[in-house]
C-alpha cells in the first residue's frame, strides 16, 4: 500500500512538473527526478534576474539611426532562454519618443543556440531607427 501511495505521489509530481518547475523550492527536486526518469522540464524563466552590466546608445553610421551596445548577465540560479529586450527612448522632457521589443534573433543577428547559463554574460550590438530628433535618454527592460 505504501509503495502504491509513493508511486501515485510520483505520478502526480511528474504530471504537474511544468507548474512545479516554476517554483524555486520544487525545481531542484524535479531536476533530480527528471534526471533519473529522463523526463524534461520547461526552461526556467526569471526576467528580473537579468542584470544590465553596461549599456550605451549613440548615433549610428547612417543618418537617423542609433547604435545600441549592451552587456547583460543572467543572475538566476538556473539557465534561462535568451530574454526579449525592450528599449525605450525619450526626449529631454522625459517623454517616450519610441519603444521596441527585440527578440534574441534581432539583437544577436541570428537565433541563439542553447540557454544563457547562470552567471553568463552576453554582449549585444544592434542598430535602430531614431524615432525623433533629440533623443537623449534610454532605458532597457527584460521580458
Amino acid at each position: 500500500m505504501v509503495l502504491l501511495a509513493l508511486l501515485l505521489g510520483l505520478q502526480v509530481l511528474l504530471a504537474d512538473r511544468a507548474r512545479l518547475a516554476a517554483d524555486p523550492q520544487w525545481r531542484p527536486l524535479l531536476l533530480q527526478a527528471c534526471g533519473v526518469l529522463r523526463c524534461s522540464l520547461p526552461d526556467w524563466r526569471e526576467p528580473g534576474a537579468f542584470t544590465m552590466v553596461e549599456r550605451s546608445v549613440r548615433p549610428g553610421q547612417a543618418p537617423g539611426t542609433l547604435r545600441v551596445d549592451a552587456t547583460f548577465r543572467n543572475d538566476a540560479r538556473w539557465a534561462q532562454p535568451w530574454p526579449l529586450l525592450q528599449l525605450s527612448l525619450a526626449d529631454a522632457d522625459g517623454r517616450t519618443t519610441g519603444s521596441g521589443v527585440f527578440a534574441p534573433e534581432q539583437y544577436l543577428g541570428e537565433a541563439p543556440e542553447g540557454l544563457l547559463a547562470p552567471g553568463q554574460s552576453a554582449q549585444v550590438t544592434f542598430v535602430v531607427q531614431e524615432p525623433a530628433p533629440g533623443t537623449v535618454a534610454f532605458s532597457f527592460r527584460f521580458h
